[in-house]
């Protein structure tokens, strides 16, 4: 017995001092590269692995990427090796998009022979600015009347087929394409990043938008509905020229740097390959429901059938020192001249459609024009007789002429960061 039991506790012994052994062999690996060693991940991260890396399987062998686009732009070279691609456009330019049929043989057959649509929208990629998306266009639309943010260049684009744009979604437009064909879609992009910033630096402190691209096929009753496939780069739109002079800057400045420094920044590529994210989330746009059709000129759109009436449309034109200005020397023209001639005078009006016809409702649009918070517009006023300010009510407005015009002023509340508007 008692061998039985010395046994056991002689080789626990022999193994403890051969694991201490092993590990002071091993104390010393690696003390000799200091503070600067590489990690197992700094080194994976090298160009070098890159290639073999991208041609790893996926993490998911069943996941499906039908397609792949394709923007025939640039990349930045002043981008970190794990950060996204940057892309630098220039203000309306027209930039080929390459849609291309990535399947594996026997993979989604069911869209063989048949049209998919893909809807391509230019949004915000900072997350702040996502959440004001609506008020943001608005304010551009507000300062950019009769633009577009995103345009297709018909005659430039191939394999296209009948593209739409919603004259109320300044951002976004869609066709339908065949993906056992050549297709390359041309895109204009009108706004630039700076902006959407509130102070004016120029492009390059100017925020950087995303252009997304979400794929469908149809459903049973014919609807594009069915999500295939999303993909989105990150870009940044500068004024004409702007682009190709921020490409030069960024590439000058790599140049500068250290051989270790360029290590942690990835090449410029000649074109940029979106990847994939979740698809937007107003899905409500996809459907089958009609909406404006382009006409021969990308830039000028034609009503479908179906597009509802509303029940009341005003014109506001925002008042601001040229307008008083101009209004005070017609007046003193019509002291003048007793036609009261205006002189040639051109103001810019905007439509508000109503619906519910109500103060809250008519709150809210003329919200949407300054690119404010509803909340932030205390009372709205009707300039009366003898310059008196009437309390706008639902009565009141239900009362409004069909197509009247308004000039809206403001004014500051007393009490807080509030602005009562005065329709004149």
């Amino acid at each position: 017995m008692a061998w039985a039991l010395k046994l056991p506790l002689a080789d626990e012994v022999i193994e403890s001092g051969l694991v201490q052994d092993f590990d002071a062999s091993l104390s010393g690996i690696g003390q000799e590269l200091g503070a600067g060693a590489y990690s197992m991940s700094d080194v994976l991260a090298l160009p070098i692995f890159k290639q073999e890396e991208s041609s790893l399987p996926p993490d998911n062998e069943n996941k499906i990427l039908p397609f792949q686009y394709v923007l025939c732009a640039a990349t930045s070279p002043a981008v970190k090796l794990h950060d996204e691609t940057l892309t630098y456009l220039n203000q309306g330019q027209s930039y080929e998009i390459r849609m291309l049929d990535n399947r594996k043989l026997g993979e989604l057959p069911e869209i063989n022979g048949k049209l998919v649509k893909s809807i391509f929208r230019v949004v915000f990629h900072d997350r702040r600015l996502q959440y004001t998306e609506h008020q943001q266009l608005e304010g551009w639309r507000w300062n950019r009347p009769g633009d577009r943010i995103l345009d297709i260049d018909i005659p430039m684009s191939v394999g296209i087929i009948d593209p739409r744009a919603n004259p109320t979604q300044l951002n976004t437009v869609e066709f339908l394409w065949d993906p056992a064909k050549r297709t390359s879609v041309f895109i204009q992009v009108h706004c630039i990043s700076t902006e959407f910033t509130m102070r004016k630096h120029g492009g390059e402190k100017g925020v950087p938008f995303r252009v997304q691209i979400d794929t469908f096929k149809e459903n049973e009753n014919g609807e594009y509905t069915e999500h295939l496939h999303s993909a989105s780069c990150q870009i940044k739109v500068f004024k004409p020229k702007g682009a190709d002079r921020k490409q030069k800057t960024d590439r000058e400045k790599m140049e500068k740097r250290t051989p270790h420094e360029k290590e942690k920044y990835q090449p410029s590529y000649e074109t940029t390959i979106l990847t994939e994210c979740s698809p937007w989330p107003e899905i409500t746009y996809v459907n089958n429901s009609p909406s404006p059709g382009f006409n021969s000129s990308h830039s000028s759109f034609s009503l479908g059938e179906g597009m509802v009436r509303p029940r009341l449309t005003i014109y506001v034109c925002q008042e601001s020192l040229q307008l008083r200005e101009q209004q005070q020397q017609q007046q003193q023209q019509q002291q003048k001249h007793e036609d009261g001639d205006s002189n040639g005078t051109f103001f810019v009006y905007h439509a508000i459609y109503l619906e519910e016809l109500t103060a809250v409702e008519l709150t809210e649009k003329i919200a949407q024009l300054f690119s404010i918070s509803p909340c932030q517009i205390s009372q709205i006023y009707k300039q009366g007789p003898t310059g008196i300010h009437v309390l706008i009510s639902d009565e009141m407005i239900q009362n409004f002429q069909e197509e009247a015009c308004f000039i809206l002023d403001t004014m500051k509340a007393e009490t807080n960061d509030s602005y009562h508007i005065i329709l004149k």
